[in-house]
């Protein structure tokens, strides 16, 4: 995946508010590993207040997945799903 051509985010939920388990089994279709240091970079970009309130600059121990359209955070075993 070529991270540098994304040029916008759009936080669309997390698996709390996704409303049902077949909602997140859809966003996660086809989910692989994705390169968290490049996600962290395009959320400090694109979404500052995200960045700043899950305090991305600390370490996080959980691995981060990207599907076609969307990026999954994962942050404190919540998934926050950004649309690319």
């Amino acid at each position: 995946m070529n991270y540098e051509k994304i040029t916008s985010l759009e936080y669309v939920c997390n698996c709390s508010t996704c409303g049902s388990l077949s909602v997140w089994n859809k966003l996660m279709k086809g989910a692989v590993r994705a390169n968290k240091k490049k996600i962290n970079s395009l959320v400090k970009r694109l979404l500052p207040d995200l960045y700043e309130s899950l305090a991305l600059n600390y370490h996080n121990p959980y691995k981060y997945f990207r599907t076609k359209t969307h990026l999954v955070l994962v942050h404190s075993s919540i998934e926050y799903f950004l649309r690319f």
